[in-house]
């Protein structure tokens, strides 16, 4: 270069030369767009086959996958591994899950330093990002942090190597479509630094992402308990233990931004699904760990989700405990004393005050044994789920009233809606088109003739045609009804709990 410089302009000119220079690589990058420099390495390089890939690891993903309730929660935030795609990909894809029927304008990527060395944080200076899938449009707000905070430099060094914020993209655009992102490269930067910079540009059509893997190298068992550890940290949002934690996460500073933001705006984190690379394509002797969690705003959808306060599995286990031992006392047995007054106690929390509708399951050897429900929200949890109880096993006109014999084998699982919302549709394909598999609840009306089946049933008719065939028959109705007549239809979500195998 700098010879080209020399012979051009001579020696007297070379500071002229040079101005004009840095002045057209900065108008190059301005328009410059960024090419998928690990597609074929860490995923996919042609479209149909990451397209698959990922459509195959979302499907994995929905067998072990407990979002649906989550469904009407105002997300904020995810955490998403990095690792090539037959590693952590399973992983990864339940975030793809909980975007879905979710859009977002702009979405902010933080994924480590690997390579480079940067001294606070890098944004970049292109125009866009290709993937694969397709093109990502940097938003204004790229721009806009790298000249007005000290904080951001570009590295073109580490748009050229780092894969961290790469690596997601995809799983972002196979649900969110189309959408602008700040891609941000953090390296020694003070993570509360680079929080109260990004607060400035969060609004409601953001979504936040760090891109982070967590322990690396540990044997499978020690990996496991390492990490449970650190998961810990972040459910407890501890950004600063989370720092100082040795071998806690590769993206520990992207993942402290968002600990230290959620903690200013009172954004609950939920655990969606953790695996280690000694569970997917890797040996146990050394592995890398990856989780995916999900931040939601609570005091946005406060008065809009019923299960607000009692999304955590704690309270689920409570009220496990509670419909076996209303169960169990219906049949004349009883609890241990002291085990049953530390129920009751804990029975008056206030989140079980909440009032919701809710269901409960009973399946003996995988098999349906009862489930009965109220869709209305007019009765609280702990009310709810002792006379739901107490239908599923005695009064459901389906079976014969559980025995005693029958109790110590039974399953129990409990499910708490959300408020039903009416679902506008333009006949049978438009319905098709609007429902969310594994996600919505579906109820019908049709005069007289109603029925509903919750979000789980998803797993036993996948295909929607089956799903409102089975469902117009359980009304009473043919079972073309949602094709050829416009139905009322309403749709709610649901958070499970089921006791262990």
């Amino acid at each position: 270069m700098s010879t080209m410089t020399y012979g051009r302009f001579g020696k007297t000119g070379c500071l002229a030369a040079l101005l004009l220079l840095s002045a057209g690589l900065c108008q190059l990058s301005a328009v410059e767009v960024r090419a998928p420099v690990f597609a074929g390495r860490f995923y996919p390089s042609a479209r149909p086959d990451l397209e698959q890939t990922i459509t195959k690891l979302v499907a994995d993903a929905a067998q072990t996958a407990e979002t649906a309730g989550a469904a009407r929660l105002n997300l904020k935030a995810l955490i998403i591994p990095h690792a090539g795609y037959i590693y952590s990909g399973f992983t990864a894809a339940h975030c793809t899950r909980s975007l879905a029927g979710r859009r977002f304008s702009k979405v902010i990527v933080m994924g480590p330093d690997h390579r480079v060395g940067i001294r606070t944080a890098a944004i970049s200076a292109v125009a866009a990002y290709d993937t694969p899938l397709g093109r990502i449009g940097l938003h204004k707000d790229s721009k806009r942090l790298r000249e007005q905070s000290r904080l951001f430099e570009y590295s073109p060094i580490s748009d050229r190597t780092e894969h961290s914020v790469e690596v997601v993209l995809p799983f972002l655009q196979y649900s969110l479509g189309d959408f602008q992102m700040v891609p941000v490269v953090i390296g020694g930067a003070d993570p509360l630094k680079i929080a109260a910079a990004l607060e400035t540009v969060l609004d409601a059509d953001t979504l936040l992402v760090a891109s982070s893997d967590l322990s690396h190298f540990l044997p499978y068992h020690q990996a496991v308990n390492w990490d449970r550890a650190t998961l810990e940290l972040i459910k407890n949002l501890e950004p600063e233990k989370l720092m100082t934690r040795q071998n806690s996460a590769c993206g520990r500073a992207p993942v402290a931004v968002i600990l230290h933001l959620a903690k200013q705006r009172d954004w609950r984190p939920v655990l969606l699904n953790y695996t280690n690379s000694g569970d997917t394509a890797g040996d146990r002797t050394r592995v890398v760990g990856y989780a995916a969690v999900a931040f939601y705003e609570i005091s946005k959808t406060r008065g809009e989700n019923p299960m607000e306060n009692c999304y955590q599995k704690e309270h689920g286990s409570v009220l496990l405990d509670h419909a076996r031992r209303t169960i169990t006392k219906k049949l004349g047995r009883e609890y241990d004393g002291e085990a049953a007054v530390l129920l009751e106690e804990k029975l008056q929390a206030g989140c079980f005050d909440t009032k919701s509708g809710t269901f409960v399951t009973l399946t003996l050897n995988g098999q349906l044994r009862g489930c009965i429900g109220n869709m209305s929200s007019t009765v609280n949890l702990r009310d709810g789920v002792r006379q739901n109880a107490i239908s599923a096993a005695f009064h459901d006109p389906r079976f014969s009233p559980l025995t005693p014999a029958e109790l110590e084998k039974v399953h129990i699982e409990i499910s708490i809606l959300t408020e039903p919302q009416p679902l506008a549709h333009d006949g049978g394909d438009d319905l098709i088109r609007k429902l969310r598999p594994n996600i919505d609840g579906v109820i019908i009306s049709k005069g007289l003739n109603r029925s509903t089946f919750l979000p789980q049933v998803w797993k036993q008719l996948p295909r929607p045609n089956d799903f409102l065939d089975h469902l117009c028959m359980k009304a009473g109705l043919p079972a073309n009804t949602w094709q050829s007549e416009t139905l009322d239809v309403q749709t709610y979500q649901v958070i499970s709990f089921e006791e262990e195998p």
